[in-house]
């Protein structure tokens, strides 16, 4: 491990295996830590591009340095010294197994960036929630997400997994009164201290947002022993800032291969997926070995972690919907490995429960990211514009999470498709759509992919190249159809919060 030594890579002991990402893929040397579960080593060969020789510390601190470089170079690192601290708590957060950023970061890919945190991994040697490294690692992830974003993102994406572990370990069945009021502290908690984050960064660099007037209540007490006051205190800290560096902070989202490399075994707030899990012995013969959760069950594992109850879920995703600045998705437990693609697409890159189209529309590029259920169904929609105007990026964002909460509440796919498939704007030639030639809008071609995708739609031709209108300046923002869907997102619950 050379250029590593002094750091806290110098102590950890590694193991070699060859493995895959999955079962299909030509096996490859990997390097990781000696008490890591082989879980990790296929995750590490997902996450590494190539098929050469992947060496966990090797592999992270590409990322890392890629981070701490580039915060000193934006000035949103004031002094080497700072930028080792923030290096060396991204290495002992990865070493202790409780946060990550997403796949997209390990294989530095121009896409918006997410960080993850392992939730049972925060479990303390007394059975307890280390609710204040929890907090501070929220807030090492606002930090990441905030220099990747180049200090100009105006939403980050921090989430967590695995909420079903946790619950195992308190011996909570999942979507009872008890773990919904878990599962809203821990939202709760992780806003608090996001928007905390966002704060101090505000105090440094500016803010460009305004604290929320009127907020969530979280739980007055949950059966985790201080929980309910953390995240209590959290909020409260987050509403005393000046004002916010970010709109949102706080986004779950389809599960990659980080979540196996952190071992977790469930993605975002989704249920446990039984209490045992397939596996192979050294013979090759198939044989069933208890999960993570059901080791923290213990005797209970059995019926705790049992298939829930029609409408747990959506029970759960009510408690901690006030306090996400998105609808979470309908997230699967992780697979072993990482799934093959499901179906085919022009220009898709695939990952579990996700999907990412990438085109030129009138020579601009364009990204569309689509999330999935666990049975296929179109959950959330995302665009990337890397070479757009602020404007475009925003009003595109807007559109994405308006029919992204409009989907986790029931408006069919059919309704958006009919209003934005042919919405003027800045159209032309499509490079990278075998399907489609020519689109109007960028909200016309994407709108038209989702509806050959998950629809079977093949009542939508292109226009005529006299529809089209001409390319006009990158930073125009395409413009919005008049007829929207008529069945409006239901209002979120908030209390209003009284001055002492």
């Amino acid at each position: 491990m050379a250029g590593m030594i002094g750091t806290l890579w110098d102590g950890v002991a590694l193991r070699r295996e060859r493995c895959g990402a999955d079962p299909d893929a030509a096996p490859r040397p990997i390097a990781l830590p000696a008490s890591w579960d082989d879980g990790a080593a296929e995750a590490l060969a997902a996450l590494a591009p190539g098929s050469g020789p992947v060496v966990f510390p090797t592999l992270a601190e590409g990322w890392i340095r890629r981070v701490t470089t580039r915060g000193r170079r934006l000035g949103l690192l004031d002094s080497p010294e700072e930028a080792d601290d923030l290096a060396a708590a991204l290495r002992a957060l990865l070493l202790a197994r409780r946060g990550a950023p997403g796949l997209e970061v390990w294989r530095d890919r121009k896409e918006e960036a997410r960080f993850v945190l392992n939730l049972p991994a925060f479990l303390d040697a007394g059975g307890g929630f280390d609710a204040a490294g929890y907090a501070a690692a929220v807030g090492l992830a606002v930090r990441v997400l905030d220099i990747l974003g180049h200090g100009r993102a105006p939403r980050l994406r921090v989430g967590f997994a695995d909420l079903a572990g946790l619950l195992a370990a308190f011996r909570l069945p999942y979507g009872e009164a008890e773990a919904q009021a878990v599962a809203a502290a821990i939202a709760a908690l992780t806003r608090g201290a996001a928007e905390m984050q966002s704060g101090r960064l505000a105090e440094r660099h500016g803010a460009l947002h305004p604290v929320a007037l009127i907020w969530p209540e979280p739980p007055a007490e949950t059966a985790v022993p201080g929980l309910a006051e953390a995240a209590r205190a959290a909020l409260d800290a987050a509403a005393a800032a000046p004002g916010l560096r970010h709109d949102g902070c706080v986004a779950l989202a389809p599960a990659d291969a980080v979540e196996a490399l952190l071992g977790a075994e469930t993605a975002g707030m989704a249920p446990a997926s039984g209490a045992v899990r397939p596996a192979r012995d050294a013979e090759g013969r198939l044989v069933l070995h208890p999960t993570r959760a059901a080791l923290r069950a213990g005797d209970v594992a059995a019926a705790l972690l049992a298939p829930p109850p029609p409408g747990a879920r959506a029970a759960m995703e009510a408690a901690v919907l006030p306090f996400l600045d998105a609808a979470p998705p309908a997230a699967p437990a992780i697979p072993a490995a990482p799934q093959a693609p499901r179906r085919s697409a022009p220009r898709a890159v695939s990952g579990p429960a996700a999907r990412t189209w990438r085109v030129a529309i009138g020579g601009a590029r364009v990204a569309l990211r689509a999330a999935e259920d666990s049975r296929g169904q179109l959950r959330e929609v995302a665009f990337s514009l890397p070479r757009e105007g602020v404007a475009t990026r925003a009003l595109l964002e807007a559109v994405a999470q308006a029919v992204s909460l409009g989907l986790g509440h029931g408006v069919p796919l059919d309704a958006f498709v009919d209003a934005y498939a042919y919405a003027p704007g800045t159209g032309g030639e499509v490079e990278g759509d075998a399907a489609i030639q020519r689109a109007t809008s960028v909200l016309d071609w994407a709108f038209r992919r989702l509806a050959l995708e998950y629809l079977g739609r093949a009542d939508l031709p292109d226009p005529a190249e006299e529809e089209v209108p001409p390319p006009l300046l990158l930073s125009q923002p395409p413009l919005l159809p008049l007829d929207l869907p008529a069945q409006p997102a239901p209002r979120r619950g908030r209390v209003m919060r009284h001055a002492a």
